[in-house]
């Protein structure tokens, strides 16, 4: 059994002991077959010195045994890192920054407290997962959708945290930005609530986030100054309809166009996520494409487009989606379809139409997340024919932050697509590629980077790339929204303005509410004073 760092073992033991005292000793894991399961299934330092390993977990079943874990955990000074139900998948899955902590895991607190699809919110403990809060709406005929990321099995409470995103509506696929008040242990074990759930006897805990005073919802996420366990939820009242058009285009330039007039509609509200891909992918295996992609940028885009042109294919797509009443979202449809017309060559078709409620069998071969249906499907990436070849285990996602505008995503195009190119490595960019769009407000250029769980040296030339991409990135301005644990104090160190106020601020907070930093020691970038002191 590991000792976390800086505790001698007999406090540690003794810990232990009082960890079981609080929640059982069915729910106090410290042999290798348990503590191995919060080791990063996707860490890309597998198997090497810098992997990130815990020395026990402790999974209390209500607030009050959270509060005498972290009392315990502060007067032993025992590192503990709290986890909702570990799907981080790509960003670190149920792995601490610090090797040798303890995972306080609250898979069992897994109560929805409330749902009103009057007034649309919802109100969960952090072990309920999307699955969860879905079969509660459902099995009560409840008239709200939930924002679902995909794969549905994570928490609800843990993705929002992480700034985690879905597929709906702009005011509801980002999970942090539709969360309405909270519930927090402190270091010390002081439990707190904030916005409207401050005020006891509020009845609008789910409706107002802000209650009254500094706003302070924000420390706790991707941040380690508390452990939440209640969060409320703005939910999306269940619409009578749902359309989905395609818009196509012929020209690698119309992407400036067409991000432009999507923005317009959806920053007006008539359509929910818009999602931008290219049909070409489909052929970047066939022999002439390929050769094509194997030139310089400048070139292997205007060949590409040439390509596109004569076999009479689009270059770019945008799916367009519209929820509300059946009459709005044809008439937004229409309205869609004028603006785009005047993109020259740009083509249209009508993908589905559907009504609520939506038999199961509606759905199938359909994007059900974009629906409020949590589900599983995005593991059949996993099938694709190219995986095995790679030697894939697992994917790290890099995610830097670019302008929603049509000019940076060419530009994050080039810059990508050459310095993979530079690197001597396989591309995971091209001059056709798309942007994810989650965010309401930018764009994130996603690529996933394989990990392995025996091969050593391929994971150092990922990390090696990841970080000069990230770099690279930087410089331009484009900052990763989330990253993995090892890349953490990159990621902070980037957000530099003025000699790093913002980590300076951070660290004076942490100082000042966790002396003993034992909450998530290093989670953001923000390491408590005695670890700091001797990383400098």
């Amino acid at each position: 059994m590991a000792i976390p760092p800086g505790v001698n073992e007999q406090d540690f033991r003794t810990a232990l002991g009082e960890f079981e005292s609080a929640v059982g000793s069915d729910w106090v894991f410290t042999e290798d077959e348990d503590t191995r399961l919060y080791r990063d299934a996707y860490s890309p330092v597998q198997n090497e010195p810098e992997e990130i390993l815990v020395s026990a977990a402790v999974a209390p079943d209500n607030t009050e045994e959270v509060q005498q874990v972290v009392r315990t955990a502060n007067r032993y000074r025992i590192p503990i890192y709290p986890i909702s139900t570990g799907r981080n998948l790509g960003y670190g899955g149920s792995a601490p920054n610090l090797s040798g902590s303890v995972v306080l895991d609250l898979k069992r607190m897994n109560r929805v407290i409330e749902v009103d699809d009057k007034r649309h919110y919802a109100i969960v403990e952090p072990g309920v997962s999307y699955f969860d809060l879905y079969r509660y709406i459902q099995d009560r005929n409840l008239k709200v959708l939930i924002d679902c990321p995909d794969p549905g099995w994570g928490s609800v409470v843990g993705n929002a945290l992480d700034h985690g995103v879905g597929y709906t509506w702009g005011a509801y696929r980002d999970h942090f930005i539709s969360h309405c008040g909270m519930e927090v242990v402190l270091p010390d074990g002081e439990l707190m609530r904030t916005g409207m759930g401050a005020l006891p006897g509020a009845d609008t805990w789910g409706e107002y986030r802000y209650g009254f005073g500094p706003h302070v919802d924000g420390l706790f996420s991707q941040g380690n100054f508390g452990v939440v366990t209640k969060m409320g939820f703005h939910l999306f009242p269940e619409p009578e309809a749902y359309l989905k058009g395609t818009v196509s285009v012929p020209a690698r330039r119309d992407i400036i166009d067409l991000v432009a007039i999507v923005n317009q509609l959806e920053h007006a509200g008539l359509i929910g996520m818009p999602r931008y891909n290219t049909p070409l992918t489909a052929h970047f295996s066939e022999p002439e494409v390929a050769e094509i992609l194997n030139q310089p940028f400048a070139r292997s885009a205007q060949d590409l487009e040439r390509w596109a042109q004569g076999n009479d294919m689009a270059y770019y797509r945008c799916e367009l989606q519209f929820y509300g009443p059946g009459e709005t979202v044809r008439a937004n449809w229409n309205y869609a379809q004028r603006l785009l017309s005047d993109i020259p060559g740009a083509k249209f078709s009508l993908d589905h139409e559907l009504q609520w409620p939506i038999a199961a069998d509606e759905v199938e071969g359909l994007h059900k997340v974009a629906l409020g249906i949590p589900n599983m499907e995005i593991f059949r990436l996993g099938t694709r024919p190219d995986a095995e070849t790679l030697g894939w285990d697992g994917e790290m996602w890099f995610a830097p932050l670019i302008p929603k505008s049509g000019e940076a995503v060419l530009e994050a195009q080039e810059v990508f697509t050459e310095a993979f190119r530079e690197m001597g490595m396989r591309s995971f960019t091209h001059p056709a590629s798309t942007p994810a769009t989650w965010m309401y407000r930018a764009f994130i250029f996603i690529m996933g980077f394989p990990v392995s769980r025996i091969d050593v040296e391929a994971n150092q030339r990922q990390r090696e790339a990841f970080t000069h991409l990230a770099n690279l990135g930087a410089e331009r301005g484009w900052g990763e929204y989330r990253t993995p644990p090892v890349f953490q104090d990159l990621i902070m160190g980037h957000y530099s303005f003025n000699d790093h106020a913002l980590r300076r601020f951070s660290e004076t907070l942490k100082d000042a509410v966790d002396p003993n930093g034992i909450i998530s020691a290093g989670r953001g970038g923000i390491w408590p004073k005695h670890i700091r002191e001797g990383r400098a």
